[in-house]
């Protein structure tokens, strides 16, 4: 198990089978899998994601569905994956030492990875346009950027909050790509994981920037709004984009506050930190977890839960009229799924489970259900955004949100 003193001090149990890099991707992967698997579930729900999201639609019946194509991406990196790592395996059987020296071939295929997921390459016939979208996108999201309604801003805006999730996956990343080329002649990216590689303040700002990208597209939303007020009063006055922007600050004080206090921990003698600093971080963990709880229902999903419409007769207690995604139930046990994933973090309180959660299965654990969880989250954003897009229009795939100026939806994302 993780800790174990029998084992190579340079590394833990978990990694000795699977190592750092190998974590990334498979994380990244896992994403692949859970987009198409969104994608396949809300088409069958009847619910136009590509509409939704401004991507092409298929011109022929003899193409391969959206959800089809993004499965056969997601089996080609599976397959690559799982190749280097039973390459890995039988080259490091284990070894500490082997597992060291052999960190180039995760390396490797993190290299193709990356590769096969963000190039555009024409002869690999896998989600050829997909790709290059992905790829147009990131670079517009990558300083903040926000597409216009037409141009498919709701795909910016679901890309970005995916990123959110990813946030420690991308640190680890990072971390990976350090200890490989920055962390001295005996550096290597399977050892045990050195998160403080390039200084104290790389990582968390890594960490910090999935919500920096988000907090400036709810800032462009807000001088939209506000630009176009003047030539429509009803338009409002975009107060919720600084609302939501206000919810992506909230991750801020979280990562640097953490980031203090185990700085703080490294000189303190007894290694428990300043007690000042843990309690303003356990306050910030919690405004960020329950504020984003409450966005994640109220505002995302359009549910009634906070409402004073939530026992209106028309509906399920504390839901909405229209649900196409499941039955009310399922609503139910994923708003409780929600806010107890949006409070993993509170397993450091205990003493106990404060040193289980520094092991790297459980780094990987929790990595693993943030993933799980955006994934949850983007069936019923979805749903959200058709319904509001669908709403007494005659033309349902080509409705937007934001087209509806004067809506009561107008100033929500």
């Amino acid at each position: 198990m993780d800790g174990d003193p029998a084992v190579d001090p340079r590394l833990d149990s978990f990694s000795l089978t699977f190592p750092l890099p190998f974590r990334v991707a498979f994380l990244v992967i896992l994403g692949v899998w859970g987009w198409g698997v969104n994608l396949h579930f809300l088409h069958i729900r009847r619910i136009d994601v590509p509409a939704l999201i401004r991507y092409p639609a298929r011109s022929s019946p003899a193409q391969l569905s959206h959800h089809h194509s993004t499965y056969r991406l997601a089996s080609l990196l599976s397959t690559c994956t799982a190749v280097f790592l039973v390459f890995f395996w039988l080259c490091t059987r284990r070894d500490p030492q082997s597992v060291i020296d052999y960190d180039w071939i995760p390396m490797i295929n993190l290299a193709v990875l990356f590769g096969l997921l963000l190039l555009p390459l024409r002869r690999i016939a896998v989600a050829h346009s997909g790709r290059s979208r992905l790829l147009w996108m990131l670079r517009r999201i990558s300083v903040g950027g926000l597409a216009e309604v037409k141009d498919g801003k709701f795909a910016d805006i679901l890309l970005a909050d995916a990123l959110t999730s990813y946030a420690k996956v991308l640190a680890d990343l990072f971390v990976c790509l350090c200890m490989f080329f920055f962390d001295g002649p005996n550096g290597s990216a399977t050892a045990r994981p050195d998160r403080a590689c390039g200084g104290d303040i790389l990582v968390p700002l890594i960490m910090a920037v999935p919500s920096a990208i988000r907090l400036r597209q709810c800032l462009i939303e807000y001088v939209r709004v506000r630009r176009a007020q003047f030539r429509d009063p009803s338009v409002g006055w975009g107060g919720q984009h600084l609302a939501n922007a206000t919810k992506y600050a909230t991750a801020f004080p979280v990562i640097i506050l953490a980031t203090m206090l185990r700085n703080s921990a490294k000189v303190d003698s007894d290694g428990d930190g300043s007690p000042g600093l843990y309690r303003a971080w356990v306050l910030a963990c919690l405004v960020n977890s329950l504020y984003s709880f409450y966005w994640d229902v109220a505002k995302d999903w359009d549910l009634t839960l906070f409402s004073d419409e939530r026992a209106a007769p028309d509906h399920p207690y504390g839901l909405r009229r229209r649900l196409l995604v499941h039955k009310p139930v399922v609503y139910y046990v994923v708003i409780a799924m929600d806010l107890l994933l949006r409070l993993t973090w509170t397993v450091k309180l205990s003493a106990t489970m404060d040193r289980i959660a520094d092991f790297e299965s459980s780094i990987f654990l929790l990595q693993f259900l943030e993933v799980f969880r955006r994934w949850v989250w983007i069936f019923f954003r979805v749903e959200t955004e058709w319904i509001r897009s669908t709403s007494g229009a005659d033309d349902a795939s080509l409705i937007l949100l934001g087209e509806y100026q004067g809506s009561k939806y107008e100033d929500e994302d």
